[in-house]
């Protein structure tokens, strides 16, 4: 894996934090594709695995109850940036120069702020303007995103920062037409 794959797998666990953990560690089990660091291969183990399977789901089911999904988005403010952390750091065998604690680090800041652009912005606005009838797609959309974000960047790394930066972009655009309106109103 390389530092792009590492901040794609980390803005993927701002989603969802088991999907690319999950995604990590299967390709780590099965394939050549991932080759983790030292300390690391622990994702490896069919006990994790296992976990990870588990969390998975209970996360599947509990994004989708209405009120529970406002919950979980509260409690997962610790965990996704955690899994971010991980995530960045199980690859940092190929940054050179970088400490592992700045790879926490950036795993940490990458995944937090793609939490905290979910579960601030976006999904308030969305149950908002829904009345909550749009949670469940939009939930199951993150769940396919991040699904998606994590294998290809294992496999396409150049693409997920393609994509990333286009996301970045979006966001910033929206925020300030968003800042816009609000100057305009008042």
């Amino acid at each position: 894996m390389d530092v792009i794959a590492a901040f794609g797998l980390s803005a993927s666990a701002g989603l969802n934090a088991y999907i690319p953990l999950l995604v990590v560690s299967l390709l780590a089990k099965f394939t050549n594709l991932i080759n983790l660091s030292e300390g690391w291969q622990t994702l490896e183990s069919w006990w994790i695995i296992g976990l990870l399977i588990v969390l998975s789901l209970v996360e599947f089911f509990a994004d989708k109850i209405p009120v529970v999904n406002h919950i979980n988005d509260i409690l997962q403010t610790f965990i996704r940036p955690t899994a971010g952390a991980i995530l960045f750091a199980a690859s940092a065998n190929v940054i050179t120069g970088i400490h592992p604690i700045l790879s926490l680090a950036i795993g940490l800041l990458v995944a937090g702020g793609v939490h905290a652009a979910k579960s601030v912005l976006v999904r308030p606005a969305v149950t908002a303007t829904t009345a909550g009838t749009a949670d469940v797609p939009v939930s199951i959309v993150e769940d396919v995103a991040a699904t998606t974000l994590s294998v290809l960047s294992v496999l396409i790394p150049i693409l997920v920062a393609v994509i990333l930066l286009i996301l970045l972009f979006l966001l910033v655009w929206w925020l300030s037409e968003r800042s816009s309106k609000e100057n305009i109103e008042s």
